[in-house]
């Protein structure tokens, strides 16, 4: 009786225990969420996540580049970070937002998915005091960006269509246009600055414009207003996405003739897009040559330029941008006002922006620009020169 008694007693024990004790619980992540965050310590360095970054996609290099260097800039700093990216998915993209702001974030650093629907979500942010700096690409249609952080974008448009020019000769040369997303703001100014310099060049002849109607009817006038963009950006929009540039590509090749191939010249809007239309491009055998542009310095298109099958991109050194923005966040929390350089207007304000240069790279200067200066190691590429 005694031995069943204390068999009891040290049942109910080991009841109470099991109740009393802590449970460890890992909350997934909701669905379509990749997270990535900052663990350099159990405890987040102060109390919290100090900076939430959200990326529009983890499919495309130059984000996960992005990534990293936001990471490696704040490691040692006692701030915290996490980074979520949206998948292109811009009702993803707000939830990312409101997981970060229930972490208590203090800065808000956000590159949209489109320009226009991330509104909401920085509004939200802004709501609940939370500096907003729109990241790479400008957030539109709302007061609640604070700062942006960006690379030259009409400039980079400028650098790819003169590029295209200094590789011309004679007249009447066969221009494919192509440009990024109708949702993205950049897509639009990388297509103004491009056609700043290449209209002279379509107006007395150099160049004749293939596959879009529109811009066609539009090839006399010199500046073009946001509407009239938008007609020519409809018909070649990429979307940013591989497949829709590649099909787009091949639509417009089916329907040319020969003479409207043979040495071609190639308005990419950047290195993904570039690839794909290049791929179609050599597969057809009326074209004879074709120039090339992009940008974003993926290595994949290193290597395409290295092989002679893209001709050049332009470089925005993600590590100055990143640097630039971390150093704004950093400013901020240290309650200094963040050194700007210009202003963007994004249809409701003009927003106080940091500018970052740009550098037009090539088969003459891969090495110098991309190896020599630390940004790739020469083992990642083959027959490099």
């Amino acid at each position: 009786m005694k031995r069943f008694f204390a068999t009891l007693c040290m049942a109910a024990l080991l009841m109470v225990s099991a109740c009393s004790s802590p449970q460890q619980t890992a909350a997934p992540a909701s669905s379509g969420e990749v997270s990535s965050t900052d663990t350099n310590s159990e405890t987040p360095k102060s109390g919290g996540t100090d900076v939430g970054i959200v990326l529009p996609t983890k499919d495309e290099p130059r984000w996960v580049q992005d990534e990293t260097r936001f990471k490696d800039a704040l490691k040692d700093t006692k701030y915290s970070v996490e980074v979520l990216f949206s998948q292109g998915s811009s009702a993803k993209e707000k939830e990312n937002v409101e997981a970060l702001m229930a972490k208590g974030i203090k800065i808000l650093i956000i590159c949209p998915q489109d320009a226009a629907a991330a509104a909401a979500a920085v509004d939200e942010a802004k709501a609940e005091g939370i500096t907003v700096i729109s990241y790479d690409r400008l957030i539109t249609d709302t007061k609640s960006i604070d700062y942006y952080v960006t690379f030259d974008s009409i400039s980079v448009g400028k650098a790819q269509g003169q590029y295209l020019i200094d590789k011309a000769k004679g007249k009447g040369n066969p221009l494919y246009l192509y440009a990024g997303a109708a949702t993205d703001n950049n897509a639009f100014l990388f297509f103004e600055g491009a056609w700043s310099v290449l209209q002279p060049k379509v107006a007395d002849g150099t160049f004749i414009i293939k596959n879009s109607s529109e811009a066609v009817a539009l090839q006399g006038k010199s500046t073009l207003s946001r509407d009239e963009m938008s007609k020519i950006i409809a018909q070649v929009t990429t979307n940013w996405d591989f497949k829709e540039a590649k099909n787009k590509a091949e639509a417009h090749l089916t329907s040319a003739k020969a003479a409207d191939k043979g040495n071609v010249f190639i308005l990419a809007p950047n290195d993904g897009m570039a690839r794909s239309i290049a791929d179609v491009f050599a597969a057809d055998t009326d074209v004879k040559s074709y120039v090339i542009t992009g940008q974003d310095a993926e290595k994949a298109s290193i290597q395409y330029i290295i092989d002679g099958k893209q001709s050049m991109t332009v470089f925005k050194d993600v590590r100055i941008l990143v640097k630039d923005a971390i150093g704004m966040a950093v400013d901020i929390l240290e309650g200094k006002i963040p050194e700007t350089t210009g202003t963007y207007n994004n249809k409701v304000i003009d927003v106080k922006a940091k500018q970052t240069p740009v550098q037009v790279v090539d088969a003459s200067n891969v090495k110098s620009a991309i190896i020599d200066s630390g940004y790739y190691k020469a083992s990642e590429f083959k027959n490099l020169k």
